[in-house]
């Protein structure tokens, strides 16, 4: 008898409940993950484990998850003896509130949550299915790094991944949550992603930790000091959004999918609106009489748009510009403000990118761009010029360049030199401009420009400080005002802050079926 037909007269001999029993067994041990031990580890850290983490994210009962039965092929080092059913990562699909999603979360208790071989096909497998189905892409991440067992078969698993994540950028949302350590390679995935969400005291990302640091610069700090979500969110803007906990974070994945579409080819989920009186009469009494005193520009934007729906993005980084998304009549729309009450609202190096970056994400995913525009210039001096500030800067004025969504500006108050221009301005192919009648549209502030104009004529005056005061009213009656922009239909219209809802409600609709031809190119060549 040969050996095939041994094992079916085996296979038949054994009943199905008994191999019920067995497939039963193996999924009851995959849900253990690293076991019971670890698990009380991860919980004593203040950590959810994998499959909490995916239970939180996802509606009740619609998770399926795939590949829960998969382990590593490896037998180096005693890896053999360390088998473990998932090899350390939770795939799937389900749908947040009511809409089909796809996530990957990394086990800690399981060999510390590496990435090799198995790891890494589990995730592109549900990469290539979110890509295949147009849906957003969760990354739960909580890694020790690469399995260093496996050797290079590790880094080529980030590097498909990485791949993947290029591939997938301005196709489908992809959002990466910090839950652990993410360092090394681990940290160039979340950092191809859309958004990046840390946990503040139990997640940090380095591509070097503190003892390589120490070893080579002979700098002391700490994993929270290096990489933490402090330093991340306000020093050096790798991370979005940052929360106090798990479970906080995790609804704030649900919050920022809600103000998104499932993929390029859909438009944002509209809520259901009412229409009631639009006038914002408290709008009238924001910009102080001084144009110098500054105002909080969220006090604009939440005046403007529906109560209650702004959600700011990069809240504690390059404050100078406020980024966010909103709701207007019920529709998703991505906002950008210079912010007067933190540097003048200048743009600089940071503010700069961080808008560029928040720019080109709206417009991948169709959602409509609205600019409160409130800019002196950009930032002067010998940091920001060696620092690439004429590169940082030209990224911004790159990303509203190639928008094709709606795009609508309201200038409140100062428009001065090439930022009026960066802004969003209807030379750079704005969809409608506004300005309020404090609009002040001009290459510089009337002081400056008249100590240049009117040089001579001040120097010679018997009271020059006088003559200066009196130029500088001269240019500002003829220039600090937006009625020779209008002249000219740089501003379509002039209107009364309290009209601006209503104006802007309008407008978006008009161009709800905006269509551009961009020129036929492979890529644009932005400047990085």
């Amino acid at each position: 008898m040969d050996m095939d037909s041994i094992i079916s007269q085996m296979n038949i001999s054994i009943p199905m409940q008994e191999k019920i029993d067995l497939l039963n067994k193996h999924i009851e041990e995959a849900k253990l993950g690293g076991g019971e031990a670890r698990i009380e580890a991860q919980h004593k850290k203040g950590k959810l484990t994998a499959r909490e983490r995916v239970h939180f994210l996802m509606d009740e009962g619609s998770f399926e998850e795939i590949g829960m039965l998969v382990t590593h092929r490896s037998t180096d080092f005693g890896l053999d003896k360390q088998k473990v059913l998932g090899d350390g990562v939770v795939t799937g699909y389900g749908t947040v509130e009511g809409r089909l999603t796809y996530v990957f979360a990394q086990d800690f208790t399981v060999l510390g949550g590496s990435l090799a071989e198995a790891h890494a096909e589990k995730i592109c497998k549900v990469m290539d299915l979110a890509m295949k189905n147009g849906a957003p892409l969760i990354g739960l991440n909580d890694s020790g790094g690469a399995r260093i067992q496996e050797g290079v078969v590790s880094l080529g698993g980030y590097a498909d991944i990485f791949y993947k994540n290029t591939l997938s950028s301005g196709v489908i949302p992809q959002i990466s949550a910090i839950m652990g350590p993410c360092a090394g390679g681990a940290v160039y995935s979340p950092a191809l992603t859309d958004f990046i969400m840390m946990v503040e005291n139990t997640s940090y990302m380095f591509v070097t930790g503190p003892n390589v640091v120490k070893t080579v610069t002979h700098e002391e700090v700490s994993s929270e000091d290096l990489g933490g979500a402090s330093a991340h969110s306000t020093k050096s803007g790798v991370t979005h959004f940052t929360y106090e906990n798990e479970i906080a974070c995790i609804n704030g994945i649900k919050t920022l999918l809600k103000y998104m579409p499932q993929n390029c080819e859909e438009d944002a989920p509209s809520l259901d609106y009412v229409a009631t009186d639009e006038s914002r009469p408290s709008l009238n009494d924001i910009i102080p009489e001084n144009p110098n005193q500054p105002y909080d520009i969220r006090e604009v934007i939440e005046s403007t748009i529906d109560a209650d729906s702004f959600h700011e993005v990069h809240k504690s980084y390059a404050e100078n510009i406020v980024v966010g998304f909103g709701h207007l009549a019920g529709k998703s729309i991505g906002i950008v403000a210079n912010q007067p009450a933190y540097l003048a609202g200048v743009l600089d190096i940071q503010s700069s990118t961080k808008a560029a970056r928040f720019v080109r994400f709206c417009d991948c995913f169709n959602i409509p761009l609205l600019v409160f525009e409130d800019v002196p210039g950009f930032l002067p001096g010998t940091d920001q010029e060696w620092n690439a500030i004429i590169t940082n800067g030209a990224k911004l004025l790159y990303a509203f360049s190639e928008a094709t969504v709606p795009r609508i500006t309201v200038i409140t108050r100062k428009a001065y030199g090439g930022a009026y221009d960066v802004m969003n301005s209807k030379h750079i192919g704005a969809d409608m401009n506004y300005a309020w009648p404090s609009a002040e549209i001009a290459v510089m502030g009337a002081k400056g420009a008249a100590e240049i104009i009117f040089k001579k004529e001040i120097k010679n005056a018997e009271d020059p400080e006088g003559k200066w005061k009196e130029k500088e009213m001269e240019y500002g009656d003829i220039f600090a005002n937006p009625y020779r922009a209008a002249a000219r239909g740089y501003v379509d219209e002039v209107i009364r802050p309290d009209q601006t809802r209503e104006k802007l409600i309008k407008a978006f609709k008009m161009l709800e079926n905006k269509a551009v031809t961009l020129p036929k190119k492979k890529h644009g060549n932005i400047p990085l």
